[in-house]
C-alpha cells in the first residue's frame, strides 16, 4: 500500500498551482499537509483522489491513477474541504445511497455511524444537524466502503473540542493500517495527530520532515521588542541564531537552531546595545517555527 507522486504540476490557465510535487507516502502514515492560503493543498488533495487531472505521475498502490482511475478511486476515501452533503436527505439515508455506489454492504452504513459517533443523530435530515456534525456525516461517507488510503480536508472544520478530540483519535487509528493525507491549518491539529508533515508553499514542497525528527530537533522562536531600533545585522551577531524577521519598527522574530533558553543572550544582547526591551516572548520550538520560517512572505 503506497502513494507515490512523480513531478506533478497543475496550472489554472496561466496559473500553476502545483510546480513538480514528488514524494512517497506508505502504510502507516499520517502525513499532514501544512502551508498557507494559496499554496496549493486543496489542489494536490483533489488530483490524490482522482478529483483532477494533473501533469506528472501519480501511483496508488503501485498502479498509475490516470490509467487505473475507477478501480483505484475504490482504495480511496476523500472527505473535501467544502463537504458536499445531500441536506434533505436523512444520515443514514444518505450513507445507504453512497453505500449503494461502492457497492458496500449495508452494515458498513452501521460501523461508520458507530466510529464517527453518529448512530444517536443517524435518523434526523443533514439540513438539522450543526456544522460539527454535518462534518462527520463527511467523515462517515469516507469511511464506508473501508478505503486503504483516507485523504482529509480540514476534516476538523466546525468541531468542539470534545469532537476534535474523538476525531484526532479516530484519524489515529485510522492511520495505524492505512495511508491517511490530512490537510489542516490548525498546527496544533497536525502535531496532535500526524507522524509525518509536508509543508506547501506556492505550489512547492518546502519541507517534508519526520514528526518525532522534528520534535527532536533544537529549534525555538523568540519574540522581542526593543524600545528603540536596532539593525538587522547586530542581531544576527547572536549565537545560534538561523532566522531573523522584522515584525513590526522595533520588534523581531528570532529563530535558533539551540534547545537552550536564548532568552538570557537576548537580554545580554540588549544590555550590550544599551537597549531597553519592552516584550520578550518564547515561543513553540518545533513544527511552528519550521512552518514561520518556511512560508514567511
Amino acid at each position: 500500500m503506497s502513494i507515490q507522486v512523480e513531478n506533478l504540476s497543475k496550472f489554472y490557465g496561466a496559473h500553476q498551482a502545483l510546480k513538480s510535487i514528488s514524494f512517497q507516502v506508505e502504510k502507516g502514515t499520517i502525513l499532514g499537509i501544512l502551508g498557507p492560503n494559496g499554496a496549493g493543498k486543496s489542489t494536490l488533495l483533489k488530483i490524490l483522489s482522482g478529483y483532477l487531472s494533473g501533469e506528472g505521475k501519480v501511483f496508488v498502490c503501485g498502479e498509475e491513477l490516470k490509467a487505473n482511475s475507477l478501480g483505484l478511486k475504490n482504495k480511496i476515501g476523500y472527505l473535501p474541504e467544502h463537504n458536499p452533503l445531500y441536506k434533505e436527505m436523512f444520515v443514514r439515508e444518505y450513507l445507504f445511497f453512497i453505500g449503494n455506489l461502492h457497492r458496500t454492504a449495508k452494515q458498513q452504513v452501521e460501523k461508520a455511524l458507530q466510529k464517527v459517533g453518529l448512530l444517536p443523530e443517524s435518523n434526523k435530515k443533514i439540513k438539522e444537524l450543526s456544522k460539527g456534525y454535518q462534518q462527520r456525516v463527511g467523515l462517515a461517507a469516507a469511511i464506508l466502503h473501508d478505503p486503504e488510503i483516507l485523504i482529509l480536508d480540514e476534516p476538523t472544520t466546525g468541531l468542539d473540542p470534545n469532537q476534535l478530540v474523538e476525531i484526532r483519535n479516530l484519524i489515529g487509528e485510522w492511520g495505524k493500517d492505512k495511508i491517511v493525507l490530512f490537510s489542516s491549518h490548525i498546527l496544533q491539529e497536525v502535531e496532535a495527530v500526524c507522524n509525518r508533515v509536508l509543508i506547501v508553499r506556492e505550489g512547492q514542497v518546502v519541507a517534508d520532515e519526520n514528526m518525532e525528527t522534528l520534535n527532536n530537533k533544537q529549534r525555538q522562536i523568540i519574540e522581542v521588542c526593543f524600545e528603540g531600533l536596532v539593525k538587522e545585522e547586530s542581531l544576527k551577531t547572536l549565537e545560534g541564531l538561523s532566522n531573523v524577521k522584522n515584525t513590526g519598527a522595533t520588534a523581531w522574530e528570532l529563530t535558533f537552531d539551540t534547545s537552550a533558553d536564548m532568552r538570557s543572550k537576548v537580554f545580554d544582547f540588549a544590555n550590550e546595545q544599551g537597549l531597553k526591551i519592552v516584550k520578550l516572548d518564547a515561543k513553540s520550538k518545533h513544527l511552528e517555527a519550521l512552518f514561520a520560517e518556511l512560508t514567511a512572505s
